[in-house]
C-alpha cells in the first residue's frame, strides 16, 4: 500500500473533534444535541415554496459567478436596512455559505507570513483559512472580566508590522456576547490607524436579546473602504442546509475575490439563491418569531445553569451560551466533562477548546432544541454533575493505601 503523502498545509490529519462527537452521538439513543450551530427550526414556508417554484421554472443551471442580480440588490437593501453601508450590486458576492467566504477572503488577501488577528475564543475556520494561506493566526484572548467581549485595548498589543486583517465576530460565536457600539468604534479607529482590513462577521446580527445592538463596522466613518462584511441567511432564517452566504466590500477587493470564488464553486446553487431572495424580500415576522423562541430557550438554559451553580458569560446574541465548567469545582476539564456528559447523560455540547480557548474551562451550549428538551438536558446534566461530585467525595473518604 502506498504511504499517503499529505501537503504541508494540512494541519489536521485526524477527524475533527466535532466530527468524532457526532459519530459517537449517532451510536447512542435519545441524545439531546446542544452542540452544532444548526437551528432545529424549519426554514419559513414561503422560502421553501420559492425554492420549489424556482426549480420548477428552471433554476437548475449556473448563475452569474457573483450571484443573481436581484439577490445582490436585495442583500444590499438588507444591509442598509440594518444600518450598514451602501453597496452596489458589483460589491457583493453570493457564496455557498459564510464559511467558504472566509476561505475566499484569506486566499485573496493573505500572503505567507502575513498576520490575521482573531478573537479567542472565536469561530475556528478563520484560523483554518489563514493556515491554508500560509499566514499566521494571532489570537486575542478574551475572558470573563469583559464578558468575553473583544476590546480595542486587548487588540492593540497584538498588532505588528505584519498585521493585515482583523476579525470581529459580532455577536460572537461561541460566546454569544455582543460588542457594544462604542467599543466597535474604538476597534474601527484602531484598525484605520494601523491600516488593517476588518472582516466584520455579522451573520448573527439579527439574533440579539434585550437592548443589545450590533453596530455594522462598514457604516462607520472611514471604514467602508477597509471592511469586508460577511453574513448570510443560515442563522436568522434557519437556512443552514441551503448553503448561502455573502461578502460585501469595496469593488477593488470584490473583483479579485469573485475570481477565487468562481474557481472554487463557479456559482452558488441557483435554487438557494432564489430561496434567499424570498427570505430577504418576503415577510420578516419569521425572524422575530425565531428570535423570541431563542430567547425562551436561553432563559430555560440559564435557569438550569443557575440551579447547578454554574457560571457563564451573559448571552446577549446568537444562540449560544458559554458556560464555565470550572465554576462547579469538579476537578475535570471542560473536554472531559463533555465526553462524560455525552456518554452518561446523552447530552452533547462542545468544549471551548474547539474555538481556541486554551483554558479548557468552558463549554458552548446551543439553543437548538425546544424548551422541554432543554429542560430535560439540564436535568441530565445536573445528574452527571452530582455523579462526579459523589465520586470525588468517595475518593476523599477512602483510606490511603
Amino acid at each position: 500500500m502506498t504511504t499517503p503523502r499529505l501537503a504541508k498545509r494540512v494541519k489536521l490529519s485526524d477527524a475533527h473533534l466535532i466530527t468524532r462527537m457526532l459519530d459517537i452521538a449517532n451510536g447512542l439513543d435519545d441524545v439531546i444535541k446542544l452542540g452544532r450551530g444548526d437551528p432545529d427550526l424549519d426554514t419559513p414556508a414561503h422560502v421553501i415554496r420559492a425554492g420549489q417554484d424556482a426549480l420548477a421554472n428552471g433554476a437548475t443551471h449556473y448563475t452569474h459567478p457573483m450571484g443573481i442580480v436581484e439577490l445582490r440588490r436585495a442583500i444590499a437593501e438588507s444591509i442598509r436596512a440594518q444600518g450598514g453601508a451602501d453597496y452596489a450590486e458589483d460589491e457583493i458576492i453570493v457564496t455557498p455559505g459564510g464559511q467558504q467566504a472566509m476561505f475566499i477572503i484569506a486566499l485573496t488577501l493573505l500572503d505567507p507570513g502575513d498576520e490575521i488577528i482573531v478573537p479567542c475564543p472565536g469561530y475556528n475556520p478563520y484560523g483554518q483559512a489563514a493556515e491554508l494561506s500560509d499566514a499566521t493566526v494571532v489570537p486575542v484572548p478574551m475572558g470573563m472580566e469583559t464578558n468575553f467581549t473583544l476590546t480595542a485595548e486587548m487588540i492593540a498589543p497584538h498588532i505588528t508590522e505584519k498585521s493585515r486583517i482583523l476579525v470581529l465576530i459580532n455577536p460572537n460565536n461561541p460566546t454569544g456576547t455582543v460588542t457594544p457600539p462604542d467599543e466597535v468604534r474604538k476597534i474601527a479607529e484602531l484598525a484605520a490607524k494601523h491600516d488593517l482590513i476588518v472582516i466584520s462577521d455579522e451573520i448573527y446580527a439579527q439574533i440579539v436579546f434585550g437592548n443589545h445592538k450590533v453596530q455594522p463596522v462598514a457604516a462607520l466613518p472611514g471604514m467602508r473602504e477597509r471592511t469586508i462584511t460577511l453574513s448570510g441567511v443560515s442563522k436568522a432564517y434557519a437556512m443552514t442546509g441551503w448553503r448561502l452566504g455573502w461578502i460585501a466590500g469595496p469593488r477593488e477587493l470584490m473583483t479579485p475575490m469573485s475570481e477565487i470564488h468562481h474557481a472554487l464553486a463557479i456559482s452558488t446553487a441557483a435554487v438557494s439563491q432564489h430561496a434567499a431572495l424570498a427570505a430577504l424580500t418576503g415577510p420578516q415576522d419569521c425572524v422575530a418569531e425565531m428570535r423570541a423562541e431563542y430567547d425562551r430557550r436561553r432563559r430555560a438554559i440559564l435557569q438550569g445553569l443557575d440551579a447547578m451553580g454554574m457560571g457563564y458569560a451573559e448571552p446577549q446574541g446568537a444562540f449560544y451560551i458559554y458556560a464555565d465548567v470550572s465554576s462547579l469545582k469538579l476537578g475535570v476539564t471542560a473536554s472531559a466533562f463533555c465526553e462524560r456528559l455525552l456518554a452518561e447523560g446523552r447530552v452533547m455540547m462542545y468544549p471551548g477548546t474547539i474555538y481556541g480557548d486554551h483554558t479548557d474551562d468552558f463549554v458552548r451550549m446551543s439553543m437548538t432544541q425546544p424548551v422541554p428538551r432543554i429542560e430535560e438536558a439540564m436535568r441530565r446534566m445536573a445528574g452527571v454533575v452530582e455523579a462526579i461530585r459523589s465520586e470525588t467525595r468517595a475518593e476523599a473518604r477512602a483510606p490511603a493505601q
